[in-house]
């Protein structure tokens, strides 16, 4: 049976299974996928589905979308931008509010300079949206974590006063 062109995914797999130092049987069990199918994947013989490729990453700790990129379900573009939205938004120093913000800002960037906003653009600024509670509600759960911030507008509203005072 010839490989399937899924760009050294099963490689790269067998790779980072070996990094972790797991057997396939206990990869298996732990992605909930069965011993011969994750063989057949690692091999080249079989394309994975994205939720089995998810699967996968969460047992070996890995980015899914990684996996995604070298499945070819996923252009390396689309990765990179998921990427940045989910390191903004597991930031713990900034609140749900000045995340929202933040990717507002990103996204309007992407479709200045000719990119539009992938398909996780919305989906991922929903719950952002959502998380808004009232001001003093971080996004650490901490009291007080938004600090005057909050009350005095977004980082970005702050960071333009310095340059008002220049006569």
């Amino acid at each position: 049976m010839a490989s399937l062109n899924v760009g050294n995914l099963g490689e790269y797999l067998r790779e980072q299974r070996r990094n972790a130092q797991l057997s396939l049987r206990q990869l298996a069990d732990a992605a909930g996928v069965s011993n011969p199918y994750l063989s057949q994947i690692e091999r080249g013989l079989r394309k994975p589905s994205a939720e089995v490729l998810q699967q996968v990453a969460k047992a070996l700790r890995i980015s899914a979308e990684t996996l995604y990129v070298r499945a070819g379900i996923l252009d390396e573009r689309e990765r990179e931008e998921l990427e940045t939205r989910a390191v903004i938004l597991a930031d713990p120093s900034i609140n749900e509010r000045q995340k929202n913000v933040l990717l507002q800002i990103y996204d309007s960037f992407r479709k200045e300079n000719g990119f539009e906003p992938g398909p996780e653009s919305g989906a991922e600024a929903g719950p952002v949206t959502g998380g808004e509670s009232g001001p003093g509600a971080g996004a650490d759960g901490r009291p007080g974590a938004d600090g005057p911030r909050t009350a005095g507008g977004s980082d970005a509203g702050t960071a333009s006063k310095p340059s008002k005072p220049s006569h």
